[in-house]
């Protein structure tokens, strides 16, 4: 794995940092695409992207202070960590929440421009931690198995040797995830052109994003902290029980939504 491409003098150029930046630029042309589609002015997504971004990465950093142990937030590796998504996710999406309301612009147009965007995203994010080694996953014998460099673990603590000292392949699953989001994207994007009511692609991207992480953590075993000790007490993972109240959050959400369009068609 490569997790530094090249450094300017002692400042290191990691491979995760061009893919999570790359994904965010194709996130925002995405979005400002589809807000286009639905009658949005391009100059105020190109806005709140911004401040999306600046929001999700003040709730990754504050999620990741939150459930995991021994955190030097006053540290370089802080700053050049990726945090946790879901906090990043929340912060994002409390950011448009809060600015859509002083833009004075449709919240459900513009959540459905950017839930595509966001899912393509994830997928190039997801490639920077397979070259960082980080969100590794537990070891297997499955043909895909992924054996990490010895460079992997230094930078990230990604193992790559097994109690007997031999090599340890483990299941990819940030590949796993970055896999099943750029088809999520192909999805979303399809589902914007034939959606029934603004705010159906936003919904579709909650469910079917806490569906898969879900099912992820089950693959994963890197040190992922305790949000309030809920880990400990329901054997789930932080992501897994954040997943579980997203999914049940857009599955609410998705039927109120239903009858506030019933009731505008009557």
């Amino acid at each position: 794995m490569y997790p530094e491409l090249f450094r300017i003098g002692d400042f290191p150029i990691t491979t995760y940092g061009i893919f999570l930046a790359v994904g965010m630029l194709l996130a925002l042309f995405v979005a400002s695409r589809l807000g286009a589609r639905d009658g949005l002015p391009r100059e105020r997504i190109y806005d709140l992207g911004l401040w999306t971004l600046i929001g999700g990465l003040i709730g990754s950093k504050l999620l990741m202070f939150l459930v995991e142990d021994n955190v030097q937030v006053f540290s370089l590796d802080f700053l050049r960590s990726g945090g946790v998504y879901y906090g990043g996710f929340l912060g994002g999406f409390l950011a448009v929440v809060i600015l859509i309301r002083f833009y004075k612009l449709p919240f459900f147009k513009v959540a459905d421009a950017f839930a595509p965007g966001l899912a393509l995203g994830q997928a190039f994010g997801r490639q920077g931690c397979f070259a960082a080694g980080c969100c590794w996953g537990k070891h297997t014998d499955l043909p895909w198995g992924v054996h990490f460099s010895d460079a992997g673990h230094d930078y990230t603590g990604v193992p790559v040797y097994g109690p007997d000292g031999g090599d340890l392949y483990l299941h990819p699953t940030q590949l796993y995830e970055s896999i099943t989001m750029l088809l999520v994207f192909g999805l979303l994007i399809y589902l914007h052109r034939h959606k029934k009511f603004d705010g159906q692609v936003l919904v579709a991207y909650a469910i079917i994003y806490a569906l898969v992480r879900f099912t992820i953590e089950f693959f994963r075993d890197d040190p992922r902290g305790d949000l309030f000790g809920l880990t400990t007490m329901t054997g789930l993972s932080t992501s897994q029980i954040i997943s579980l109240f997203v999914a049940l959050g857009a599955v609410v959400f998705m039927v109120l939504r239903l009858r506030s369009v019933k009731k505008e068609l009557t």
